[in-house]
């Protein structure tokens, strides 16, 4: 452990070098990219310097320990627990630190969701979800920005599309992807009866130019008139975009931006994720196990969680965690869920699953 985290300490002093650097300091992509790796690196550098400088303090304790002195003695035996009950907690949290991290988690996301199989309730169901994750944006500062929206006569939506931009949002939203399953009884059910209908949650994380090479001239862009709501240009402009990438077949529409300028760029960032997705996601076919180990597939079909909200119980199925939370959850209080799920991958991690 300590020759890896010598190389993290050599690379941390080699960008600070590099970082003041003329030649560096006047390249904005450079300079971009080296301060993201050093910010990455900096929380293990000062946990490794906490832990050489406790190992330090435990031998000169013990030195201390060979005083006649019975009060040196004693007090150097106090602190020399405590100094190893510290020494214990640095090397477990330098541990899950050294852990390979997902290469996209600091990066923003895309979030679509679709009403699935229940008709009219899973459509509302969709719309719930929806304004779970935006309250749950809010509490954690982030922005979210509607990127489509096609909205249910009953309420909800089919299909929605939104964009969450802000400080590690794939860390923790990559865990929503697959199908989320309700149990309730709909208000047009004058039996009394319980429902159950599902909405599909798929996250993005959204690529940089320098990942996905995407030529214009594979890219067929359409404009049509906006519908539904979205201010006075509603049906009297062609402010829409529709683009269909030629070579794969996959199709973004953008409707809810101003203009039809905003809605292009708006377009464009989405088929960028979805391209890096498609890339991702035959990457980890061809490398089956890895796929499967991991907490979500990223699958649509794979049911993740259930939200039976007559026992106000929410269940995520792949670790098996329960709580009697639902109403604090839809409020968008997700974090004892999140904490679960990375908590669970991170053991798996540790134990080499």
């Amino acid at each position: 452990m300590k020759d890896r985290l010598d190389k993290i300490v050599h690379r941390y002093e080699e960008i600070n070098r590099l970082l003041s650097r003329p030649d560096i300091t006047q390249n904005i992509q450079k300079l971009k990219e080296l301060s993201k790796e050093q910010s990455s690196l900096e929380k293990t550098v000062l946990t490794y310097e906490t832990y050489k400088k406790t190992e330090t303090t435990i031998e000169e304790l013990k030195e201390m320990m060979k005083e006649p002195d019975p009060e040196i003695r004693e007090m150097a035996e106090m602190e020399l627990e405590e100094n190893k009950t510290l020494l214990k907690d640095l090397e477990e949290k330098l541990h899950k630190l050294l852990v390979p991290k997902d290469p996209n988690d600091e990066k923003n996301v895309i979030v679509e969701i679709r009403g699935a199989a229940g008709g009219d309730e899973a459509n509302i169901f969709a719309g719930d979800l929806y304004r779970m994750y935006m309250r749950y944006a809010e509490s954690k500062n982030w922005k979210l920005e509607l990127v489509s929206s096609v909205e249910n006569e009953a309420g909800g939506f089919s299909q929605i599309e939104f964009s969450v931009s802000g400080d590690h949002v794939y860390s923790i939203l990559k865990y929503e992807s697959g199908a989320h399953r309700v149990q309730r009884v709909p208000q047009t059910e004058s039996q009394g009866r319980i429902h159950t209908s599902t909405a599909t949650v798929l996250v993005l994380p959204e690529a940089e130019d320098v990942e996905v090479e995407m030529n214009m001239n594979d890219l067929r862009i359409d404009t049509f008139r906006s519908s539904g709501s979205g201010g006075q240009s509603v049906n009297t402009t062609d402010s829409a975009v529709r683009i269909t990438h030629l070579p794969t077949g996959l199709t973004v529409s953008c409707q809810d931006g101003k203009s039809q300028h905003e809605n292009k760029a708006t377009a464009l960032k989405v088929m960028r994720a979805r391209i890096h997705d498609k890339m991702l996601q035959e990457k980890m076919e061809r490398e089956g196990e890895e796929r499967r180990s991991k907490l979500g597939t990223g699958d649509r079909s794979e049911k993740i969680r259930t939200y039976n909200y007559p026992q106000n119980r929410i269940t995520d199925h792949r670790i098996g965690f329960t709580i009697q939370q639902l109403d604090r959850v839809m409020e968008g209080k997700l974090d004892p869920i999140m904490d679960a799920l990375i908590e669970e991958e991170l053991k798996r991690k540790l134990s080499g699953e």
